[in-house]
């Protein structure tokens, strides 16, 4: 229950609906720089929020080979532009936005995500900003701190049941956040630390369990 505007009088909501809130890479798209990575043959731009979970720390060492390489961004928009949504992912998306509100929480980039996004069929995306100058990335910001579990925090403030899945150390603190958490074909690193939230490596089993949470 909630306070109304004002604090006047309390909110209560007759019907609690869900959302669910998936992560993007990894969940649904192909990890964008690891094909950037075999693309360029840079193997330090492999490294991915699967591999570490601190992401200021991985973002400056993706821009330090960047610019030590030369690679621009119309170079990864060549590279984003060449890739799909992984085998089955669209008919899941399609199938759970049937059924439910669906939202993608990515720590991706406004200049990446189009090419990916329009082939899922442009569901609802939030995520970062790159800083770019001369067709060259020097630096990136993010919509907001922590913005997957602020997200899910938001959702919830308003009345939602939230179901949330993602596959790496960045998605934990939105699944923890969550009514209820999955990871998602994560690395074996990732679902061992993590054993609270169920694992789960196939879209079939995973649209299941979260329609009968909905």
């Amino acid at each position: 229950m909630l306070l109304a505007s004002g604090g006047e009088l309390p909110i209560t909501y007759l019907v609690k609906q869900s959302i669910v809130t998936l992560d993007m890479e990894g969940v649904l798209t192909p990890e964008i720089w690891i094909a950037v990575a075999e693309r360029t043959e840079i193997d330090a731009l492999r490294l991915t929020t699967r591999d570490e979970p601190d992401y200021d720390k991985l973002m400056r060492h993706r821009l330090k080979h960047l610019n030590e390489n030369g690679i621009t961004l119309s170079g990864i928009q060549e590279v984003i532009g060449g890739l799909e949504p992984l085998k089955g992912a669209v008919e899941f998306l399609d199938a759970l936005r049937e059924r439910t509100r669906v939202i993608i929480l990515s720590d991706t980039f406004e200049q990446f995500a189009a090419p990916l996004v329009r082939q899922l069929h442009w569901p609802t995306l939030f995520c970062h900003s790159l800083v770019v100058e001369n067709d060259r990335v020097v630096d990136y910001r993010l919509r907001m701190s922590d913005q997957k579990r602020h997200s899910v925090i938001a959702l919830k403030s308003i009345g939602f049941k939230v179901i949330a899945a993602g596959d790496s150390y960045n998605d934990t603190t939105m699944l923890a956040e969550a009514d209820h958490g999955f990871l998602f074909c994560a690395p074996e690193t990732v679902v061992s630390q993590f054993p609270e939230f169920p694992a789960i490596d196939d879209y079939d089993n995973l649209l299941a369990a979260i329609l009968k949470l909905a």
